[in-house]
């Protein structure tokens, strides 16, 4: 049996980060790493650019094709762990291999979700997570004139945009009555809709599927309000769920993801979990929940890496955000989403100049600290009102010039100018 110093689960962001952080502090304890996919470390965030033709291929590999080579990594490629054994550290896969390890970090990431529709078995169904979606859709292209996105989320409307940009006929099915519901506000989601019908996509809300008509193949989809849509290419955008199959029935805790503290150790001795299998320190919240974010995973795996090695760091910097663009109108959302249901709870500011799509909305708590924010059509220095969410630092006395499109380090107060810019630099050295 094979025995490693660090053993990892999963091949993306998060792992990289702990391939990373532990050969900065340990260049000579072996590392494995099971990769259920074939495929070299990619970004999945790139699977619409790739798409829509913005970017070829070689792009989206995330580090070089000797990444692992030079790190020392042992590769498992192909294979997919399947049972876990904490009292013994040891790891099952699926050709019946066994691994043995000192520390294991779970980096299984999430998985689609597929609402319970039948039909959505047949040849021409694809996510929009993995590259293997990626290929099976490429191939359905050439013959494909008509698309339907199940889900009306980030997920989906990225592969809206990318397939309509290939030349495509687009819809986009959502359950709820409004797209991005989870993430952006009423206002914003208007914005967002308006931009995909300007640009051709037809957006069908508070509707779902009620019936697949095909064979092998999808040909047509009828819709909970009674129309046929024709379809030759259907994408499943619902959503992604934390995969913890790994950690049931063992010592590992499960609360909608893995439970992490802020070392990223789980709830058991010498295993750790990172990305979007993992529920996380929410700073803004104080809540522990599964933030599925590239960014987040990276830095959950470098954090990891370093209590794997014993040197130990704490992660500081958990929040969820989301930052995309629609048929060029730029989004950045991050911290709690208020909607006009919970206004009341929230001293709220906001500037929306419809003209232009530019909208800025920043949510305050009793104490004049940002807990949310959303920019659209102007998201420059998003980075200055994360570093102010972080610190919490009271705004009241600057709230108003918040609200203005070319806001910067200059309209901060002396002192804490001084501050966060000194920040930023022993930062950027580090």
């Amino acid at each position: 049996m094979n025995t490693f110093d660090y053993l990892i689960i999963g091949n993306s962001a998060g792992a990289v980060g702990c391939i990373e952080g532990l050969r900065s502090v340990d260049q000579s304890g072996t590392i494995g790493l099971v990769a259920e996919e074939e495929h070299h470390v990619y970004s999945r965030a790139l699977i619409p650019y790739y798409l829509s033709g913005s970017i070829d291929r070689d792009k989206m590999l995330y580090r070089p094709a000797d990444f692992y080579r030079r790190a020392g990594v042992t590769l498992f490629h192909g294979q997919r762990a399947v049972k876990l054994n904490p009292g013994g550290k040891e790891l099952e896969l699926d050709n019946g291999q066994r691994l043995g390890y000192d520390k294991l970090l779970l980096a299984t990431g999430g998985k689609p979700v597929y609402p319970p529709v039948a039909g959505l078995a047949k040849k021409n169904v694809f996510g929009f997570h993995s590259f293997n979606d990626l290929q099976g859709i490429e191939k359905m292209l050439p013959k494909a004139q008509n698309a339907i996105i199940l889900g009306g989320g980030v997920i989906g409307l990225m592969a809206a945009e990318a397939l309509k940009k290939r030349g495509l006929a687009v819809s986009v099915l959502e359950l709820a009555h409004r797209v991005l519901a989870p993430v952006v506000d009423e206002i914003t989601s208007g914005i967002i809709e308006s931009a995909l019908r300007d640009a051709g996509v037809e957006v069908f809300t508070d509707n779902t599927i009620d019936k697949i008509q095909g064979g092998e193949l999808v040909e047509s989809v009828t819709l909970k309000n009674g129309i046929t849509v024709p379809c030759d290419l259907l994408i499943v955008g619902v959503g992604v769920r934390p995969r913890v199959e790994l950690a049931e029935g063992t010592p590992v805790r499960v609360d909608g993801g893995i439970v992490v503290d802020r070392r990223m150790q789980t709830t058991a001795p010498g295993i750790y979990a990172c990305g979007d299998c993992a529920s996380i320190h929410d700073f803004v919240t104080g809540q522990t929940r599964p933030m599925p974010l590239w960014p987040n995973a990276y830095l959950g795996g470098r954090i990891a890496a370093f209590n794997m090695a014993g040197a130990e760091r704490n992660l500081v910097a958990g929040a969820s955000m989301n930052a995309m663009h629609f048929f060029g109108v730029n989004l950045i959302s991050a911290g709690v989403n208020v909607t006009e249901k919970d206004v009341d709870k929230w001293n709220i500011i906001s500037k929306l100049t419809p003209e232009d799509k530019v909208y800025r909305k920043f949510i305050l708590d009793d104490n004049g600290v940002i807990k949310g924010f959303i920019l659209v059509g102007q998201i420059k220095r998003a980075g200055i009102f994360l570093n102010l969410m972080r610190r919490k630092i009271d705004v009241r006395d600057f709230q108003q010039e918040l609200l203005d499109e070319n806001f910067g380090f200059g309209n901060l107060p002396g002192n804490l100018r001084w501050q966060l810019l000194k920040d930023e630099v022993i930062l950027g050295v580090m």
